[in-house]
């Protein structure tokens, strides 16, 4: 136990602030009454150049206080307070806000030569300090101060994970006291490495790390260009992820405190905590996108997003409020529910989705070997196993990048058979196109062959009109040589027969300036009624707007198509408003047709013909061949009529007369104003 005279004078040494917290712990830690067995003495030597540390090798003693010194706790009375870890308790610090004593005794052989180094894999340990004895004659120990709570500078040897050079006395026994503690539950496993085999061995770790994240780079640049050409989602959720992936090894193996942050204890905190939940929505959105949630199972992509969320907001809340330690647990939701996702998109057919299941069983694989140290488990724990996620995460990298290819490649593949059968469909239509214009070529020859036939009916009737006319003048000198009582009768039909001849000629003149056009060549000039209004509206307008009812100049359009609204009196007027188509009962298109044959006829055109050519019934036909025979009559008279001047003219000649019978009904009132 522990001097009655040493506790005093340790006690009249401290301050009477600190004397009762003490007190306390040392009377809690006097009633402690079991046994603790104490560790095994490691034996080293030049045939052994690397040795871990197992549980046996060292003991632990919790200081739930965190004041005890180093004279207290090597001191006799407290040798048996330190306890062995061998089946009791995992090596980890348990409390994070304890401070934890780790006492370990090393024999070196009589032929050893060389210095040897304590390594400590877990650099996530807030603050480390070593305890040495000193050299031969002299009493006490010195102190080697680390921690991931101290910049990078201050490590004692510029190493990646804490490492402690361990002097020797060859064939003398040493014991050497770890005091740790640490804001986050971390491992003791630590590994003892001899001088000369120390330094190829952290350069080949340095070596294989560099292999590592070289990997890492090559396969986010590469997959970032093929966002860049593709503009695929997938890649870029890829690289994110790869990205996050390289932050938490960064954090995980200390090259990132080494090399990127090394004077910024709590940004690298912060990347150790952030890294995790950066890993999982990268991943999370990743595979979301891989597998098309989305499009293929909504319910299941709602259901997969909500557990995602929920255990980020779990891991930020025990990454900086609970320190629980044990977070890791929070992940076995999402992913399993996103490896259920992938097993069942494959079933369904995305074969690429077997790919992500193979991959995410590599690091479930050595995601138990993580599981089974942070649990304290023996579980092949050694470099290799220690290692074995950075394998598994560059294999992972490789073969999802190789599922997003074969993704692509699927993509590509569907896309060039579409385009194929639409190659086919085109080609189908292609070959319906030239069968339609054949047909069309035909009825074109049909139509000519036609219009022949018709145009040498017509010559042949007016050949028969011709000699009709020469028997009626003959027959008519007949008459007037037999009877002259009949000369006013033979005069008049001598007059009759010349009227007649003109009448021919003027025929033979029209057909001569005017082009003969069939309704459906006009129907390409003036296919519909909109093309027709238009016309009317431009023809109607050209020289200005004039209001009818009040004269104003300006106007707007109006909701009928083609109208023009006053902006004065807001009287609404059509396109045919005034026009030989106002209030016609038949289509614009044949209307317009019908005006266009009888001007170039000169109003001798058959209604009955008119009736047949624009499929109307004779008595619309009859009708409307009067209306526009008056409109004709009334342009002839006009004193603004030329010979030969186009038939458009005739349109407006109904607004003309009306404009007259304005003028002519303002006139009297004009005179009696006068």
């Amino acid at each position: 136990m522990f001097p009655s005279s040493t506790l005093a004078q340790w006690l009249r040494g401290g301050s009477r602030r600190a004397v009762r917290p003490w007190l306390a712990l040392l009377l809690g830690l006097l009633a402690h009454c079991a046994a603790a067995a104490p560790e095994d003495t490691l034996f080293i030597s030049p045939a052994r150049p690397n040795l871990f540390l197992e549980d046996r090798f060292y003991s632990v003693l919790e200081d739930s206080s965190g004041h005890l010194p180093l004279r207290v706790v090597s001191s006799p009375a407290w040798a048996g307070r330190f306890s062995t870890l061998t089946g009791t308790a995992p090596p980890n610090i348990q409390h994070t806000s304890s401070t934890y004593w780790l006492r370990l005794t090393v024999l070196p052989r009589p032929t050893l030569v060389h210095d040897w180094y304590l390594e400590l894999y877990d650099p996530h340990i807030g603050e480390a300090t070593l305890f040495r004895p000193l050299g031969p004659g002299r009493a006490g120990y010195d102190s080697l101060v680390t921690g991931a709570s101290h910049p990078f500078a201050n490590r004692p040897i510029s190493y990646k994970n804490f490492l402690f050079d361990l002097p020797q006395r060859p064939g003398q026994a040493a014991t050497y006291y770890l005091r740790l503690h640490s804001d986050t539950r971390t491992s003791f496993r630590a590994m003892l490495h001899s001088g000369p085999r120390l330094i190829p061995e952290l350069s080949l770790q340095y070596w294989l790390l560099g292999g590592f994240y070289g990997i890492l780079l090559i396969m986010l640049l590469y997959n970032l260009f093929l966002y860049f050409f593709l503009k695929e989602e997938s890649y870029l959720y890829y690289v994110l992820y790869v990205l996050s992936g390289a932050l938490l090894f960064l954090s995980e193996d200390g090259l990132g405190f080494q090399y990127l942050w090394p004077n910024s204890p709590l940004f690298n905190h912060f990347i150790g905590a952030a890294a995790p939940v950066l890993l999982l929505l990268t991943f999370g959105q990743y595979a979301r996108t891989f597998l098309d949630l989305g499009a293929r199972r909504p319910a299941q992509d709602r259901a997969v997003r909500w557990v995602v969320a929920l255990s980020v907001v779990l891991l930020v809340l025990d990454a900086w409020v609970v320190h629980s330690g044990f977070s890791f647990w929070l992940y076995l939701l999402p992913y399993g529910l996103l490896y259920y996702a992938a097993w069942y998109a494959y079933r369904r057919g995305l074969r690429p989705a077997r790919y992500l299941l193979l991959a995410q069983a590599l690091v479930a694989g050595s995601l138990a070997f993580l599981i089974s140290r942070k649990l304290g488990i023996d579980f092949y724990n050694n470099a290799y196993t220690v290692y074995s996620l950075n394998v598994a995460f560059v294999l992972e990298v490789v073969i999802l990048s190789y599922a997003l290819a074969d993704k692509i490649k699927g993509i590509m593949d569907t896309t060039l058979r579409t385009q194929r059968s639409l190659l086919k469909q085109l080609r189908k239509k292609h070959h319906a196109q030239d069968q339609l214009v054949v047909q069309l070529r035909e009825n074109q020859a049909l139509k000519d062959q036609l219009n022949t036939e018709l145009e040498a009916l017509v010559a042949q009737r007016t050949d028969e009109l011709r000699q009709q006319n020469d028997t009626i003048a003959a027959q008519n000198r007949e008459l007037l040589e037999r009877n002259s009582l009949l000369a006013l009768q033979s005069a008049a039909i001598e007059q009759l027969n010349r009227d007649l001849r003109l009448d021919l000629q003027d025929q033979k003149a029209a057909r001569i300036q005017a082009r003969e056009v069939d309704f459906g060549e006009f129907s390409q000039l003036f296919p519909d009624k909109g093309a027709c209004l238009r016309y009317l509206a431009d023809l109607k307008w050209a020289p200005g707007y004039r209001c009818r009812k009040c004269g104003h100049e300006k106007s707007c359009a109006a909701r009928e198509p083609h109208a023009r609204r006053c902006t004065r009196c807001r009287y609404v007027e059509s396109a045919t408003t005034g026009t030989l188509l106002q209030k016609c009962k038949f289509a614009p298109e044949k209307a317009l047709y019908a005006v266009f044959l009888l001007h170039a006829h000169r109003g001798h055109y058959a209604p009955a013909e008119l009736a047949r050519v624009l499929e109307l019934r004779p008595a619309t036909s009859w009708a409307f061949a009067q209306k526009v025979l008056a409109a004709l009559q009334r342009r002839q008279q006009a004193p603004s009529y030329e010979e030969g001047e186009p038939w458009t003219h005739v349109l407006l000649e109904v607004e003309a007369e009306l404009d007259n019978q304005e003028t002519a009904a303002e006139a009297p009132a004009l005179r009696a104003t006068g």
